[in-house]
């Protein structure tokens, strides 16, 4: 639901004359905000489960994978 929605409102934003593109850029910002929300919560809920350690280890890793297969909602 979220990546069809910020591929909606980037598309929205592209297309956008010079009128609507601030406010269509900050609509496209508000939905890779709850996307990298949504990602740190699924981050943060497993981690939370694992020795400090692994839970740093595991946290790094899930950052770089996630920027890889979700650069827009990236959480560095």
């Amino acid at each position: 639901m979220l990546l069809r929605e910020a591929g909606e409102a980037e598309a929205a934003y592209d297309a956008a004359g010079r009128d609507e593109a601030e406010e269509l850029y900050g609509d496209y910002l508000l939905v890779c905000e709850a996307g990298s929300e949504r990602l740190s919560a699924l981050r943060d809920t497993y981690a939370a489960t694992l020795e400090e350690d692994a839970a740093a280890e595991y946290a790094e890793a899930f950052d770089r994978a996630a920027a890889k297969r979700f650069p827009r909602f990236s959480l560095s």
